[in-house]
Protein backbone atom coordinates (compact mmCIF):
# COMPACT_ATOMS: atom_id res chain seq x y z
CA UNK A 1 0.00 0.00 0.00
CA UNK A 2 0.94 3.67 -1.02
CA UNK A 3 1.95 5.68 1.93
CA UNK A 4 0.49 8.96 1.09
CA UNK A 5 2.43 12.04 2.35
CA UNK A 6 1.35 15.27 4.67
CA UNK A 7 1.97 17.26 1.78
CA UNK A 8 -0.87 19.20 0.25
CA UNK A 9 -2.35 18.97 -2.92
CA UNK A 10 -2.22 21.82 -5.07
CA UNK A 11 -3.64 23.02 -8.39
CA UNK A 12 -1.66 24.18 -11.33
CA UNK A 13 -2.00 27.36 -13.53
CA UNK A 14 -2.83 25.09 -16.51
CA UNK A 15 -4.62 23.21 -14.20
CA UNK A 16 -2.39 20.28 -12.99
CA UNK A 17 -3.49 19.23 -9.40
CA UNK A 18 -0.56 17.55 -8.00
CA UNK A 19 -0.27 15.16 -5.31
CA UNK A 20 3.27 14.37 -3.24
CA UNK A 21 3.72 10.73 -2.06
CA UNK A 22 6.26 8.41 -0.66
CA UNK A 23 7.43 5.61 -3.02
CA UNK A 24 6.43 2.15 -2.10
CA UNK A 25 9.75 0.38 -2.72
CA UNK A 26 7.08 -2.92 -2.02
CA UNK A 27 3.96 -2.17 -4.06
CA UNK A 28 3.90 -2.88 -8.07
CA UNK A 29 2.14 0.25 -9.61
CA UNK A 30 4.97 2.50 -7.35
CA UNK A 31 7.92 -0.09 -8.73
CA UNK A 32 6.71 0.37 -12.14
CA UNK A 33 6.27 4.03 -11.94
CA UNK A 34 9.25 4.60 -10.61
CA UNK A 35 11.54 2.59 -13.42
CA UNK A 36 9.32 4.28 -16.05
CA UNK A 37 10.17 7.90 -14.46
CA UNK A 38 14.00 7.18 -14.13
CA UNK A 39 14.14 5.56 -17.08
CA UNK A 40 12.82 8.69 -19.04
CA UNK A 41 15.50 10.59 -16.56
CA UNK A 42 18.67 8.61 -17.29
CA UNK A 43 17.71 9.04 -21.05
CA UNK A 44 17.78 12.69 -21.23
CA UNK A 45 20.91 14.31 -22.64
CA UNK A 46 20.85 16.76 -19.94
CA UNK A 47 22.37 14.37 -17.68
CA UNK A 48 24.88 12.98 -19.53
CA UNK A 49 23.76 9.72 -19.21
CA UNK A 50 24.03 6.64 -21.40
CA UNK A 51 20.29 5.31 -20.12
CA UNK A 52 19.42 3.27 -17.84
CA UNK A 53 20.96 -0.51 -17.63
CA UNK A 54 19.75 -3.32 -17.71
CA UNK A 55 21.02 -4.74 -14.60
CA UNK A 56 19.38 -1.26 -12.92
CA UNK A 57 16.07 -1.46 -14.14
CA UNK A 58 15.88 -5.20 -12.84
CA UNK A 59 17.14 -4.07 -9.29
CA UNK A 60 16.68 -0.69 -8.79
CA UNK A 61 13.43 -0.76 -6.78
CA UNK A 62 14.78 -3.39 -5.18
CA UNK A 63 17.90 -2.46 -4.07
CA UNK A 64 16.57 1.07 -3.04
CA UNK A 65 13.99 -0.80 -0.60
CA UNK A 66 17.10 -2.58 1.04
CA UNK A 67 18.31 0.88 1.86
CA UNK A 68 16.63 2.45 5.23
CA UNK A 69 18.42 5.97 4.59
CA UNK A 70 16.57 5.99 0.75
CA UNK A 71 13.33 7.73 0.50
CA UNK A 72 11.76 8.54 -3.07
CA UNK A 73 8.79 10.63 -3.56
CA UNK A 74 6.49 10.46 -6.78
CA UNK A 75 4.52 13.62 -8.01
CA UNK A 76 1.62 12.26 -8.61
CA UNK A 77 -0.77 13.98 -11.83
CA UNK A 78 -4.40 14.45 -10.21
CA UNK A 79 -7.13 14.28 -12.17
CA UNK A 80 -11.19 13.74 -11.56
CA UNK A 81 -11.75 11.27 -14.13
CA UNK A 82 -8.64 9.30 -13.91
CA UNK A 83 -6.12 7.06 -12.10
CA UNK A 84 -3.27 9.17 -10.57
CA UNK A 85 -0.30 9.47 -12.84
CA UNK A 86 3.28 9.64 -11.44
CA UNK A 87 4.67 12.43 -13.32
CA UNK A 88 7.53 13.54 -11.31
CA UNK A 89 10.34 11.69 -8.87
CA UNK A 90 12.94 12.01 -6.50
CA UNK A 91 15.16 9.88 -4.62
CA UNK A 92 17.24 11.07 -1.99
CA UNK A 93 19.32 9.83 0.38
CA UNK A 94 19.79 10.73 3.92
CA UNK A 95 23.65 10.86 5.15
CA UNK A 96 25.37 12.79 7.91
CA UNK A 97 27.43 15.92 8.37
CA UNK A 98 30.32 15.49 11.11
CA UNK A 99 30.73 19.14 11.26
CA UNK A 100 27.16 19.50 11.94
CA UNK A 101 26.49 16.33 13.46
CA UNK A 102 23.46 16.64 12.24
CA UNK A 103 21.42 14.36 9.13
CA UNK A 104 22.11 15.64 5.48
CA UNK A 105 19.46 15.04 2.73
CA UNK A 106 20.87 14.33 -0.98
CA UNK A 107 18.89 14.36 -3.79
CA UNK A 108 20.39 12.13 -5.81
CA UNK A 109 17.81 12.05 -9.02
CA UNK A 110 14.53 15.25 -9.30
CA UNK A 111 12.89 14.82 -12.51
CA UNK A 112 9.70 15.80 -14.46
CA UNK A 113 8.11 13.86 -17.36
CA UNK A 114 8.86 16.27 -20.46
CA UNK A 115 4.93 17.08 -20.96
CA UNK A 116 4.76 18.62 -17.35
CA UNK A 117 7.96 20.48 -17.44
CA UNK A 118 7.64 24.26 -16.65
CA UNK A 119 4.18 23.89 -14.71
CA UNK A 120 5.52 24.10 -11.10
CA UNK A 121 5.77 20.34 -10.59
CA UNK A 122 9.50 20.91 -10.05
CA UNK A 123 9.02 23.54 -7.63
CA UNK A 124 6.66 21.17 -5.95
CA UNK A 125 8.87 18.32 -5.88
CA UNK A 126 11.51 20.47 -4.37
CA UNK A 127 9.49 22.42 -1.92
CA UNK A 128 8.55 18.80 -0.47
CA UNK A 129 12.08 17.79 -0.49
CA UNK A 130 12.59 20.59 1.90
CA UNK A 131 9.59 19.40 4.25
CA UNK A 132 11.08 15.61 4.59
CA UNK A 133 14.19 17.23 5.37
CA UNK A 134 13.00 19.09 7.97
CA UNK A 135 11.04 16.23 9.37
CA UNK A 136 14.38 14.27 9.67
CA UNK A 137 15.96 17.01 11.48
CA UNK A 138 18.10 17.47 8.94
CA UNK A 139 20.78 20.50 8.60
CA UNK A 140 20.67 20.95 5.16
CA UNK A 141 19.96 19.28 1.76
CA UNK A 142 22.78 18.79 -0.78
CA UNK A 143 22.28 17.90 -4.45
CA UNK A 144 24.62 17.86 -7.69
CA UNK A 145 23.35 19.58 -11.18
CA UNK A 146 26.09 19.75 -14.14
CA UNK A 147 26.82 23.64 -15.00
CA UNK A 148 25.31 23.27 -18.19
CA UNK A 149 22.24 22.15 -17.38
CA UNK A 150 20.38 25.70 -17.03
CA UNK A 151 16.46 24.80 -15.94
CA UNK A 152 17.66 22.76 -13.44
CA UNK A 153 19.77 25.27 -11.86
CA UNK A 154 17.47 27.93 -12.37
CA UNK A 155 15.00 25.55 -10.26
CA UNK A 156 16.83 24.62 -7.90
CA UNK A 157 18.19 28.26 -7.63
CA UNK A 158 14.61 29.69 -7.03
CA UNK A 159 14.20 26.87 -4.18
CA UNK A 160 17.16 28.55 -2.38
CA UNK A 161 20.20 26.27 -3.63
CA UNK A 162 23.68 27.74 -4.15
CA UNK A 163 26.88 27.02 -4.93
CA UNK A 164 29.65 27.08 -1.98
CA UNK A 165 28.35 27.76 1.42
CA UNK A 166 31.40 29.46 2.82
CA UNK A 167 32.93 32.28 1.49
CA UNK A 168 36.45 30.89 0.87
CA UNK A 169 39.81 31.45 -1.33
CA UNK A 170 39.64 27.85 -1.99
CA UNK A 171 37.40 27.85 -4.77
CA UNK A 172 34.01 26.19 -5.10
CA UNK A 173 33.01 22.67 -4.04
CA UNK A 174 33.23 19.97 -6.65
CA UNK A 175 31.89 17.30 -6.99
CA UNK A 176 34.14 14.40 -8.26
CA UNK A 177 33.61 10.67 -9.04
CA UNK A 178 35.61 7.30 -9.53
CA UNK A 179 33.59 4.74 -11.22
CA UNK A 180 34.60 1.45 -9.78
CA UNK A 181 31.87 -1.03 -11.40
CA UNK A 182 31.32 -1.18 -15.17
CA UNK A 183 27.31 -0.22 -15.16
CA UNK A 184 26.31 -2.06 -18.80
Amino acid sequence: MSQKSDFQTIAEPNPIAVEILRVDYSHEPHRQSLLRLLSEYADDPAIGSPGLTKRAQQRVAQELAQRPNAVSLFAMRIREDEQPEAIGLANCFEVFSTFAAAPVLNVHDVMVSAPYRGKGVGTRLMQAISELAKERNCCKVTLEVYSGNKPARSLYSKNGFSGSELDSELGETLFLSKRLIDIE
